[in-house]
């Protein structure tokens, strides 16, 4: 991000960049360049900089002020229509403080106090009476973002409203006193940019965004026949599968479905940040998984798929390319290709701030699987990963532990290592004193805690080469493993 920063200092201010000084408080004008920015082509603000680019600062005693003002104005309909739901970071530049907002494209026009501001390479202009560039707009939201199209035979009815409610209950666990608490089914989706007017035809109703959201499933078929999502998994037979689900349904439990996929069939490492324990392929995955979902182009036929190989996973869907090549993470701006539904998955948890799921991904990947993966920004948008989370020794118990000896001597690492791996051989010996978990990966270097303990303890334990020191209470913090000696 700072390498970032310091790119955007030296190119200077234009048609997506914006400096503010920002010495006595929030600068007036920064809502209408939010304006500007979201109803054009997205643009970046740095707050504490002068017109020239020079890092003037913000007094740390008073950034916490600034972006709880910031955050609260944005989200206030009666001052930006629809609220925008974006995020203000703090950066350390040269030893001063500055802040800095991304402002994606929006997919609808946007209104700050009532006006309709554009950008361009001069700053921020009020178009709000100009209504051939209004109407201009409009209609080229309309034709640049499909999930756009408004569909004004469908109705409420049309929507799962259990979807709604658990949308709902999930943005106010993430956010309490989110605004949505307030707002009855269809007021939430106005407010979400769910259900649109087209100020052109004078048409007005529920979004494709909004379908592919809430919909009901023949709903969805009806609109989009093409839509579907592939999980596939080929690790033991290359030529066709060992496990598939064909998804199609809404957006919400097409992302579940992803996950459940991934949680039955990938790894999950044991990994300390700190002394604070992280799900690495949780993190991993959620950004995949929205990823794959949230930046589709849903008019194209070419179905999203997520494969996992032996040696790779990949993903890919239909596609309006931005960068028209393969994505920087530390250099490229986030640029959300359905801004709506991106916005409604960051409000209920399932995506993370925009640009921020990247940085994740990048920076557990290479620890979950030795490789960091490639994006590449094409009409088929793909993200490429070479993996090494299917290595053999992992697959080892299940084939050898039928040829294990039933009697394991006081030499039990010389009598089995004739008969078993080397490495079960190891956890043998290892054990003839009682060992923990992590004691026992750490002699045999496995990472992965579920698939060592499902695939090499539990087949151990029940050939009765290796007992818990307290069976009746698997779970117990204090469990350890023991060889079994018998005569």
């Amino acid at each position: 991000m700072l390498e970032r920063i310091r790119n955007l200092l030296q190119q200077g201010e234009g048609l997506k960049v914006e400096f503010k000084e920002a010495q006595g408080g929030m600068p007036k004008s920064l809502y209408a360049t939010v304006c500007a920015f979201s109803n054009t082509q997205g643009g970046e603000i740095l707050l504490g900089v002068a017109d020239n680019g020079r890092v003037l600062g913000i007094a740390p005693n008073k950034v916490a002020q600034y972006k709880k003002d910031f955050v609260n104005t944005i989200n206030d309909s009666g001052k930006n229509c629809p609220p925008l739901y974006l995020s203000i970071d703090t950066i350390e530049i040269d030893g001063k403080v500055i802040l800095y907002v991304n402002v994606p494209q929006s997919s609808e026009v946007q209104r700050c106090d009532g006006k309709i501001y554009i950008r361009n390479e001069d700053g921020d202009f009020d178009i709000t009476h100009q209504q051939n560039r209004v109407a201009n707009l409009y209609a080229l939201k309309q034709n640049t973002y499909s999930e756009s199209k408004i569909y004004k035979n469908v109705a409420l009815t049309d929507l799962r409203l259990d979807l709604i409610a658990r949308a709902r209950k999930l943005a106010v666990i993430r956010q309490p006193g989110h605004p949505w608490t307030e707002l009855n089914d269809l007021e939430l989706l106005k407010s979400s940019g769910l259900y649109k007017k087209d100020y052109i035809s004078g048409e007005e109703g529920i979004t494709l965004a909004g379908i592919l959201l809430l919909g009901k499933d023949d709903v969805i078929k009806s609109v989009l026949p093409h839509f579907k999502t592939d999980l596939i998994i080929r690790v033991k037979d290359s030529s066709r599968y060992d496990d598939r689900d064909d998804v199609r349904t809404n957006l919400i439990e097409s992302y579940d479905h992803i996950m459940d996929f991934v949680n039955k069939h990938l790894p999950s490492p044991f990994y300390l940040e700190g002394s604070v324990r992280v799900d690495v392929r949780n993190v991993i995955f959620r950004e995949i998984a929205a990823n794959l979902l949230i930046h589709r182009e849903y008019n194209s036929h070419f179905p999203g798929r997520f494969v996992i190989e032996k040696d790779k996973i990949f993903t890919e869907n239909g596609n309006k390319p931005y960068i028209h090549g393969n994505i920087n993470p530390e250099l490229s701006v986030p640029y959300p290709k359905n801004p709506t539904i991106a916005k409604f998955f960051k409000e209920i948890g399932l995506a993370e701030e925009l640009g921020s799921g990247v940085r994740n991904l990048v920076k557990y990947s290479k620890f979950y699987a030795g490789y960091i993966p490639v994006l590449t920004d094409t009409e088929i948008f793909r993200l490429d990963w070479k993996v090494n989370l299917f290595d053999e020794k992992e697959q080892e118990v299940a084939e050898v532990s039928d040829q294990v000896s039933d009697q394991v001597s006081d030499q039990v690492s010389d009598q089995v290592s004739d008969q078993v791996s080397d490495q079960v051989s190891k956890i043998l010996a290892f054990c003839l004193s009682p060992r923990s978990l992590i004691e026992i990966m750490a002699q045999t270097k496995y990472t992965s805690r579920v698939h060592f303990s499902n695939k090499i303890l539990k087949p151990l334990i029940k050939k009765g080469l290796i007992k818990q020191t307290a069976p009746d209470k698997p779970n117990s913090p204090n469990q350890k493993y023991f060889t079994v000696i018998k005569e």
